[in-house]
Parts: structure tokens; C-alpha cells; sequence
């Protein structure tokens, strides 16, 4: 049992079950001078400090419980990064120094770099390898305040690699306290080797990969990768219809680079478009209406040095929901810190600190499906917090390029 005691300022974003939009990214429901009561790994009560002291569950147990001094510091609900590429070998450090060259993504991509050229070290590696990476990253992940993680595959890019790397992510999940919520994107790039046969490469995602994945419950979600030189709206389709078929969810990359029409691929109700860097503005009434999450990642954006953002203005003002991740992976956005992602929301797209932590917990929880556990701090929810080192919550965007989490706790952690 924990209780959580003296915080200056606890963000609980309580309320409305649903998505969170327009204005109400901006109601964080902050409580000044509170505390938190947990027990079995779920919050019990969340208030002012003395309601706690009169709460019967407090006077019962009060001698049992494990108190936490938050005094000037604020609480949040655990962060949630709903957007990761965890499982890679190496960094990518030749397509980084030709970029600084001038070389853009694509004509990396293009010269044999890019999501190709970290293939052969995931196949080449063993599944213990890549676990104990993993395990690493989610280690500073929760350092920065991150208790849920999205991780997905996307580097192995055969039936064989993409299932030793979701064998990866739950043995690193299994080592970790936090939720890891596991990705299937075999759908990332054609492999070289099906390069002059793309179709035939799609065709052993939906009928060998998926089947496999799904048969092995190795996967909560698939991805499609869908963008020019990747796959097309009809191979997502396709792709996603596949993953219906048994029984998994579905989110997509959309819109990194080009616009892609969103009707048809709403219709397959996926959990979430990500990047959106790209987008027709007729589309926005379509997804502003349906339950699909934009989740934005501009550590992508900063990494790529392409000086333009995620129009979040316009998509948050249109009444999308929209959260923020971190897009950790090797070649465009090697960063764990969502810290540093709250500060790019703020300073380059212009979020408001209320619209970048609504992003950051409760809509991140919506795009992974677990907003009735995760992302906002009320009874009954899993005991998921950061504690951070500051008196104001707008302070977790204004300071950048460092760490003000002092510790981020996790349900499976509180007894």
C-alpha cells in the first residue's frame, strides 16, 4: 500500500472517459496540496490531503502504508509513449553523418540505408540480445517518467526476424514493471530481397506473419508503414483487413511525407495515425468523428532536421484527438526522453502545457486501448504516477534537454 503525501500540484485528468479534444485537452484537473492513496496496484482515492486523512480506507490502514514526501513536486498519471520502434541492434550512424551532409531521408533510403540497413543486424542477432536493448531502453524510459510503452518490430522484415522480435519485446516486458504493448510491423519496408516482388512480400504478411503472430498472441496491434516507398493505401487495406481476420488491432504510419486520403482506411477503425506531418483538410471532419488517435512524433521532425512540424494547431482546433510519442528507433528519432517531446509540442507546435500532457498520458492511452487502466489518475486506475522535481506542471515543458523525474512508480510495484 502507498500513499503518495505533500503534492504541490496533482494532475489527475479525471473526467470524461472519451477521447480528449479541443478544449478539453486544456482541463487537467489539478489538485494543489493532495495526496493519493494506492493499494493492490490501483488507486484507491485522489484528493486534497486532508480528505485523505478522513477516509476510512486511510484510518484502517494508515500504520500499513509506505509514504511517499512529494512536497514541491508534481505528480502526473504515468507518461504513456504509444509510439516506439524498441527493437533494433545498432544505431544508425552512417545514415546520421549523410544527413548532416545534406542527404535527405528518402535519398538515404533510397542508396540502401534507412529502415533496410538495420535489417541485417536484427536478423543476425539473437533474441537475448535484443531483449536485453530493449529492457535497457525501458529502464530510461521510466527514468523520464514513462510507465506505458507501444514497441513494436518493424527491423526484422521476415516471418522468422519479425517473430523473434516480438519474442524480444515480451521477454523484456516480463523484466520490466511497467505495460509494454507489442506492435507487429512487418509492414515497415519491402526487404531487398522481395524488392522486384512487393506484392508477393504483402502476401506473406497477411498470410503467414499475421496468422503466426496472432496463433502465437505475440502482438496486440499491427502496423502498416503507409508512405511512398513503403506500402500503398490498397496494401493497407489489405494488411489491415488480414489482421481483423484474426483478431488484432490496427494503427498505421500515415502522412510523413505525402498525403494520404483517410476515408478507406478509418473504415477499418485503427487505433491511431501516426505522424501526420501530411494530411488533406477535408479529411479532418472524418477523423475528428471517429475514435482514431493522430499521434504526433516530432523527435522524428527534430532528428530529420526538417525544420517543419505536425500541424497540431490545426487537428487540435478541427477536434482530432492527438497524442504524443517519442518515435524511439535508430535512424530518425533515437530519443526516450517524452520530457524532451513536451517541450518540442510547446516551442514548435505550439501545443499549450495542458494540450502536450493530455497528449502525453490520457490520449496516449486511448491510442493504445488502455484509457479504462491508464492515463489519468482516479479511482480504480492502476497505480501508474511521475513524480517530478517541480512545483508547476507547466515546468515539465519548459525545461528541456535534461531529466526532472524524480521517480515514476508503477502499479505492479504498489502491494
Amino acid at each position: 500500500m502507498l500513499l503518495l503525501t505533500n503534492i504541490s500540484q496533482l494532475v489527475t485528468l479525471r473526467g470524461d472517459s472519451s477521447v480528449r479534444r479541443g478544449a478539453a485537452m486544456r482541463d487537467l484537473a489539478v489538485i494543489r496540496d493532495a495526496a493519493v492513496l494506492c493499494a493492490g496496484g490501483q488507486i484507491v482515492v485522489a484528493c486534497k490531503q486532508r480528505e485523505i486523512l478522513r477516509h476510512p480506507f486511510f484510518q484502517r490502514r494508515k500504520r500499513k502504508l509506505n509514504e511517499i514526501d512529494c512536497s514541491g513536486k508534481t505528480v502526473t498519471p504515468g507518461l504513456v509513449d504509444s509510439h516506439t520502434h524498441l527493437i533494433f541492434a545498432e544505431p544508425r550512424l552512417i545514415d546520421f553523418e549523410k544527413r548532416i551532409s545534406g542527404a535527405t531521408y528518402e535519398q538515404i533510403a533510397v542508396a540502401g540505408g534507412g529502415i533496410r540497413s538495420s535489417v541485417s543486424a536484427v536478423r543476425a542477432a539473437s533474441t537475448k540480445s535484443l531483449a536485453d536493448k530493449a529492457l535497457a531502453a525501458l529502464k530510461k524510459m521510466q527514468a523520464c517518467g514513462t510507465t506505458t510503452v507501444e514497441a513494436k518490430s518493424g527491423y526484422g522484415l521476415s516471418v522468422e526476424s519479425e517473430i523473434r522480435s516480438l519474442q524480444a519485446i515480451r521477454s523484456a516486458a516480463k523484466r520490466w514493471p511497467g505495460t509494454v504493448v507489442p506492435t507487429l510491423l512487418g509492414a515497415h519496408v519491402v526487404p531487398a530481397e522481395w524488392k522486384q516482388k512487393p506484392q508477393e512480400y504483402v502476401r506473406q504478411i497477411c498470410e503467414e506473419m499475421i496468422p503466426q503472430v496472432a496463433q502465437k498472441r505475440l502482438a496486440t496491434f499491427v502496423d502498416v508503414f503507409c508512405e511512398r516507398g513503403a506500402f500503398s493505401p490498397a496494401d493497407t487495406e489489405r494488411i489491415f483487413a488480414a489482421a481483423i481476420k484474426h483478431g488484432l488491432a490496427t494503427r498505421a504510419h500515415i502522412g510523413q511525407f505525402s498525403p494520404c486520403a483517410l476515408k478507406p482506411l478509418l473504415a477499418n477503425a485503427p487505433a491511431s495515425f501516426d505522424h501526420m506531418d501530411c494530411f488533406h483538410e477535408k479529411d479532418l471532419p472524418l477523423l475528428a468523428g471517429s475514435n482514431t488517435i493522430a499521434t504526433l512524433v516530432p523527435g522524428a521532425n527534430y532528428f530529420l532536421g526538417q525544420g517543419k512540424y505536425p500541424d497540431a494547431r490545426k487537428l487540435i482546433d478541427s477536434g482530432v484527438g492527438v497524442a504524443l510519442a517519442t518515435d524511439f528507433n535508430p535512424g530518425t528519432s533515437p530519443i526516450w526522453n517524452m520530457q524532451f517531446v513536451l517541450s518540442l509540442a510547446c516551442t514548435q507546435m505550439k501545443m499549450s502545457p495542458e494540450e502536450a500532457i493530455t497528449a502525453a498520458t490520457i490520449n496516449g492511452a486511448h491510442a493504445l486501448g488502455l484509457a479504462k487502466r491508464k492515463g489519468s489518475i482516479e479511482s480504480g486506475k492502476d497505480a501508474d504516477f511521475a513524480i517530478f522535481s517541480v512545483g508547476d506542471y507547466r515546468e515539465l515543458c519548459y525545461w528541456f534537454g535534461g531529466n526532472v523525474c524524480k521517480l515514476a512508480i508503477t502499479a505492479t510495484e504498489v502491494d
